[in-house]
């Protein structure tokens, strides 16, 4: 598997809290006086008086007069404490290890497994878990390992013991890349917004199989996906990314597929990455994401 060039000094904080004058400078101050060099800022306010704030922050960390771990500490109590954050520091070197869940469908699947290869997606994938059998090579060329796990109305319960029993402390987090099973409401409060879907962006019409026939069939104009957070609301988990491309009469079912398709594996793609780059902020059934400059 190939090393992933990553910045080993590059720490970002995530903020949220209610909006006041000097969150900004008391953030930037606290940094600057332990030696961080701030690479990158950006911040929003639902509202100048009395809203929420949000902050996303990057920093280097080669010159801090202090470890990771105090400094963590110091800024709880200095800052956070006094401003009523929610915060969490994550430090690019230590990779975020998500898990591949695929059913046959291989196009999302096999996105993620190539910008991973191509050092495009900064993740480790430990493993990938799959209902069915029919990808099993394509996992094997990239050296992944691919368990096959059959899951039946009956064995539902069963299989997903067996899927969390490999999960368990292995993974921070699940990409559902195509994976055509409803995860329990128990799976899914293990991962509270850490496991990320890709649907198309027809719901909630066209429910079921064969949405893109059906969208055919509706004469459609456009078609599109969106990539989200997976709540115990089925496909109704706060949205990360979405993508729209016009179509028209002249377009078949299966065109309709072939693009929709692509849709869908591109905006996974950025969803994943804003994921791994720590942009995503969630605030109650939506989120702030703090796109790339």
């Amino acid at each position: 598997m190939m090393k992933h060039a990553v910045d080993a000094n590059l720490a970002r904080l995530l903020i949220t809290c209610p909006d006041r004058p000097g969150i900004i400078a008391k953030v930037t101050t606290f940094l600057k006086d332990h030696g961080a060099n701030i690479t990158d800022l950006d911040q929003h306010s639902t509202d100048p008086e009395n809203g929420t704030f949000f902050m996303r922050l990057e920093f280097q960390t080669p010159h801090l007069d202090m470890s990771n771990q105090n400094l963590e500490q110091a800024f709880a109590t200095q800052v956070a404490e006094p401003f009523k954050m929610q915060w969490q520091i994550h430090y690019a070197a230590k990779l975020k290890k998500m898990a591949i869940f695929v059913s046959k469908y291989d196009h999302a699947f096999l996105e993620i497994l190539w910008r991973q290869a191509r050092n495009e997606l900064p993740l480790i994938i430990p493993f990938i878990i799959s209902n069915h059998p029919d990808l099993k090579k394509a996992a094997e060329h990239f050296g992944v390992p691919y368990h096959h796990i059959p899951v039946t109305q009956n064995t539902k319960k069963e299989a997903e013991a067996k899927m969390l029993a490999l999960c368990e402390n292995q993974v921070d987090g699940i990409i559902l890349a195509r994976y055509m099973q409803i995860l329990s409401e128990d799976f899914v409060s293990r991962y509270p917004n850490k496991i990320i879907n890709i649907h198309h962006s027809f719901l909630p019409a066209f429910v079921g199989a064969n949405p893109y026939q059906q969208a055919y069939d509706k004469g459609v104009k456009l078609i599109g996906a969106t990539a989200h957070y997976v709540t115990q609301d089925l496909d109704m988990g706060p949205i990360i990314a979405q993508d729209v491309i016009r179509v028209s009469h002249r377009h078949s079912a299966d065109k309709l597929r072939e693009l929709g398709q692509d849709v869908e594996r591109t905006v996974l793609a950025r969803a994943v990455r804003a994921h791994l780059e720590d942009r995503i902020i969630v605030d109650g059934t939506k989120t702030v994401v703090f796109e790339q400059h």
